[in-house]
């Protein structure tokens, strides 16, 4: 009779766990195209609580090295940018392709660099050496060329915008040839050339939008100013109007040509310049500096960014609107706040509805507490954590799919009561304040083996930084066999669900952090996703569905 306590049936359906993740548990190690794709999902190069931006790097050129896959690269490098909506991994990726293969590099290179603030962060990752050169080879040349003589004006304009490196930086290194004066009037102007050196053009040759700007910023007052942005500029981006603004009432012209994403992101910038407020009164009240509120400027921009048809048009999720109320200073109107909860939750009629109820594990962990880009140093740290993205999107899935179940979970399962008449933002705020202990990402299972057992679930979706390092009862994360908890309690999951009549219930592990380790192994019932961006949710949906769509297939089906 063979040993039951080692061939034991369970143990043919869990798998060994084969790394220690970074928090010192058990975990899967994950294949080198998964791992890099879930990089370029969520990776920002900063730092985040278990690694160190260097430390996202090096893992990056390491895993790059193991991919001998330059299409895979390049449709990753896609993927990053248009999908998961990400700007520095793509850069990235986009510098790689320019050293191993000029011909993919050329075909992504208008879709990765889709804007300036984009190409100006592939050229400064070139120049840095970081990735095997410090300057423009002729290929990586000639596609920037290309790029500055496609640009529109508009486009050439809004890439003017930053520094370290500039368009002018770009533009003298790249030293593209222009197309015809127009053009080479606009690159004269650009890098600052004086009107002599731009010969055969001259300053009759700049395109009209860039004469209204120069007029704009000689203009003497306000009015002017005002007159001008509202006429000739009303095309351009806010950001080429804005240094040069002489008061309120240039900047309620600014703000009424602004789009309701500007807006959003733009709040407290409005609230510094006085937008939200009338111009001081004459007479007994300006002694007083009185200045009324500007109702009609506060109703104008609550309605662009609660927009029901706008909102719908461009499939926006929650998560901005969450981003731009935690940023917004106490001082933004409340009407303004009023119409970012309004906005979440009109959002939330883009998000899918799953086939099924579903479990939610929602990790409140210590570490789950590091801002969701990582640590980027005084003014470029976001004020979003890992947990309040992870409540967002547990709030949003509760949202349209009510039978579900939220269980937030650090070394303890917390009980959540839902209050129907919540908001979604208010729901949101309220799951992320539970825990900010260890973890143990097996709780949400337990729970789910126990309290909820009796139910009939889709499956669970695991939203976590996968640092579980402590399972109640068992050495330092595992489950039976050598196994995490996650697959132990897992397989038990599986058997009480088809008890219940589900016959192939899925689980999808949402990682938020590049850390390259996951709490279950890539099978057929489950999905190991990377990423915060909105294209998550039709991911989720998709595979609960029971549509064989893998990360790395997702990844792999961009058509170049």
């Amino acid at each position: 009779m063979a040993n039951k306590s080692l061939f034991q049936s369970i143990t043919s359906v869990l798998p060994r766990a084969t790394v220690v993740n970074e928090a010192g548990g058990p975990a899967y190690k994950m294949s080198a195209k998964h791992e890099l794709a879930q990089m370029a999902a969520t990776g920002t190069f900063g730092n985040v609580y278990f690694a160190s931006a260097q430390n996202q790097l090096d893992a990056m050129r390491k895993l790059i090295d193991e991919i001998d896959d330059n299409e895979f690269l390049a449709k990753l490098a896609v993927y990053s940018r248009e999908r998961a909506y990400m700007k520095d991994m793509p850069a990235a990726l986009l510098v790689v392709l320019s050293t191993r293969d000029t011909k993919l590099m050329h075909q992504v290179f208008d879709r990765v660099a889709d804007n300036g603030r984009v190409l100006r962060t592939v050229f400064q990752m070139t120049r840095s050496g970081q990735f095997g050169r410090k300057g423009l080879s002729s290929s990586l040349q000639r596609a920037f060329q290309r790029w500055l003589n496609d640009a529109s004006v508009g486009k050439l304009l809004s890439a003017s915008i930053g520094n370290d490196p500039s368009l002018r930086d770009i533009l003298r290194m790249a030293r593209p040839t222009p197309k015809d004066d127009a053009r080479r009037a606009l690159f004269g102007w650009l890098t600052d050339k004086p009107v002599e050196r731009w010969a055969s053009a001259t300053a009759d040759h700049l395109p009209s939008t860039v004469q209204s700007l120069v007029a704009y910023r000689a203009a003497d007052t306000a009015e002017a100013q005002t007159l001008i942005a509202g006429d000739s500029l009303s095309k351009v981006r806010w950001d080429l109007l804005a240094d040069a603004a002489k008061g309120p009432l240039v900047w309620k012209a600014i703000a009424r040509q602004m789009g309701p994403q500007a807006l959003r992101m733009n709040l407290n910038t409005l609230l510094r310049h006085d937008v939200f407020k009338k111009p001081k009164a004459t007479g007994a009240l300006s002694i007083l500096g009185f200045a009324g509120t500007d109702n009609a400027m506060i109703d104008y921009v609550a309605g662009q960014l609660a927009d029901r048809d706008a909102i719908a048009r461009s499939r926006q999720f929650p998560y901005q609107f969450l981003a731009a109320y935690m940023n917004a200073s106490d001082e933004v109107p409340s009407k303004i706040k009023t119409a970012l909860h309004d906005a979440a939750e009109i959002a939330c009629g883009n998000v899918p509805t799953l086939p099924g109820p579903v479990i939610i594990g929602l990790d409140t962990s210590g570490s789950m507490g590091c801002p969701v880009t990582g640590n980027r140093g005084r003014g470029g740290t976001s004020k979003m954590r890992c947990v309040d993205v992870a409540a967002l999107f547990a709030a949003a899935i509760l949202r349209r799919n009510p039978d579900s179940v939220v269980i937030p979970f650090d070394t303890q399962a917390y009980k959540v009561k839902v209050d129907p008449s919540d908001s979604i933002l208010s729901l949101s705020a309220r799951l992320s304040k539970y825990g900010g202990g260890g973890t143990d990402c097996s709780l949400p299972f337990v729970e789910a083996n126990t309290r909820y057992a009796k139910q009939a679930f889709a499956g669970i979706v695991l939203v976590s930084d996968n640092e579980s390092w402590i399972t109640s009862g068992r050495r330092y994360g595992y489950g039976q066999n050598g196994s995490t908890g996650v697959m132990t309690q897992w397989e038990k999951f599986k058997k009480t669900q088809r008890g219940h009549g589900i016959a192939d219930p899925k689980l999808v592990c949402i990682d938020i952090q590049p850390y390259g380790s996951s709490q279950a192994p890539e099978r057929d019932d489950i999905l190991n996703i990377g990423g915060f961006s909105d294209a998550v949710f039709n991911v989720v949906s998709s595979f609960l569905e029971n549509e064989a769509s893998r990360f790395v297939r997702e990844v792999e089906s961009v058509e170049l």
